[in-house]
């Protein structure tokens, strides 16, 4: 059974390997309300699978350890496994999807763990373990249903109640939900009149699913930009814990994830990866009921691919109206592109890119169309920009 004393057992032992990260506040994400990050994507691994995973592997007996670890991840448990290991002079097995970020994995790789790539999602590589530990004979050291994992993530409840015992409320991102299972029991046994919201993305809401239709639910597929919460079916553990302690689960789409992510790396100087910044898009799109409330988002990784954040800045940029496109239909002849860059610098937009073509069949043939993208203040302005185009007599085609 889960209890407080375990969680701060779970916190002794972790004091030498972890670091009690930073809360910080964030008054520009959302002025709303009160809004402070706890920055676990600064974590030892760069995420706080850390905890859980260190924590659960130290209460392994001496011939537990002996026969190695197996574990399943979309690649922070993978590291936080990995890393607990090589500190306890223990084999470790891997199994990630072969759609992890190549970062995750070189990652693993370099703690000393061994990797074993299965076509699919995580639930696949969650197969495969299950399999491999059957086979071999390994301990399996479960990402998020786990009662000793769990309390090692829950150790983040308490050092949130040290940093700031007044908090209204606290976000934090779902996938299995071992993270919010530790974090709401924490929080809930010292002060149950704070608030604990967990966040799904949409394109994995398979918690969100479960508790709305009180049953474990397993989704047939999922699709997200937030790797490290797509999770098809939660643990019949973390469904219990969320169902009692977890005062509402929300979603938040790829777009609002992508716009979060770009709001912490400009306003707060953060990397977030999408699970990490679901929290935060949560409150920037007032999907909880955060106004006037003292609040803090649990960023739970920063371990994003590089290639991967430059096409979630780019969706950033256009989610946030920091970037737009404009089809023009304009008449052939001299002088129009010049008066339609007039009217966009007048107004302090900044065209990127032209691309010009003849008109096609149904246009006047005398007509031709004009693709502009542009970097943007906001929606007001992109709005600004379109009505004094419209106003100037030009045709925008949408």
């Amino acid at each position: 059974m889960l209890t407080l004393d375990k969680i701060y057992q779970a916190s002794h032992v972790l004091r030498s390997v972890i670091r009690k990260t930073d809360l910080i506040q964030a008054p520009k994400l959302c002025p709303d309300c009160n809004l402070f990050l706890k920055t676990e994507n600064l974590q030892v691994t760069g995420s706080f699978k850390v905890r859980g995973a260190y924590y659960m592997m130290s209460q392994l007996t001496e011939e537990e350890k002996a026969r190695g670890v197996i574990a399943c991840s979309a690649g922070n448990h993978a590291q936080g496994v990995a890393l607990a290991a090589a500190k306890n002079h223990m084999k470790a097995l891997i199994c990630l999807p072969d759609g992890a970020p190549i970062s995750k994995v070189e990652a693993t790789k370099s703690y000393g763990a061994e990797v074993c790539m299965v076509k699919g999602v995580y639930d696949d590589a969650y197969n495969k373990a299950v399999e491999l530990q059957k086979e071999h004979n390994y301990t399996f050291v479960h990402p998020f249903d786990n009662e000793n994992v769990i309390a090692g993530q829950g150790t983040i409840g308490l050092e949130i109640l040290d940093q700031m015992a007044d908090v209204d409320a606290v976000i934090v991102p779902i996938g299995g939900g071992g993270l919010i299972s530790g974090v709401a029991f924490a929080i809930k046994q010292l002060n149950p009149n704070i608030k604990v919201y967990g966040v799904q993305a949409s394109g994995a809401p398979s918690m969100y699913e479960s508790i709305h239709n009180d049953k474990i639910t397993c989704l047939d597929s999922v699709s997200t930009i937030a790797d490290g919460i797509a999770v098809k079916e939660p643990g019949p553990h973390t469904f219990e814990y969320v169902k009692k302690y977890v005062d509402d689960i929300v979603t938040v789409t790829d777009d609002e994830i992508s716009a979060a992510i770009l709001a912490l790396i400009e306003k707060q100087k953060l990397i977030a990866e999408g699970a990490g910044a679901a929290s935060v898009a949560a409150a920037m799109f007032h999907k909880v009921p955060v106004e006037g409330k003292k609040v803090v988002c649990l960023v739970s990784g920063g371990n994003i691919d590089v290639t991967i954040l430059s096409r979630v800045i780019k969706r950033g940029l256009l989610m946030s109206g920091r970037s737009c496109m404009l089809n023009i239909e304009l008449l052939d002849k001299p002088g129009q592109l010049k008066d339609v860059s007039r009217i966009i610098a007048d107004l302090g937009g900044n065209v990127i890119s032209i691309h010009h073509e003849r008109a096609n069949e149904g246009s006047d043939i005398n007509g031709c169309f004009l693709r502009i993208t542009m970097e943007t203040r906001d929606y007001a302005h992109i709005q600004e920009i379109r009505s004094a185009l419209m106003e100037a007599g030009f045709h925008l085609v949408d």
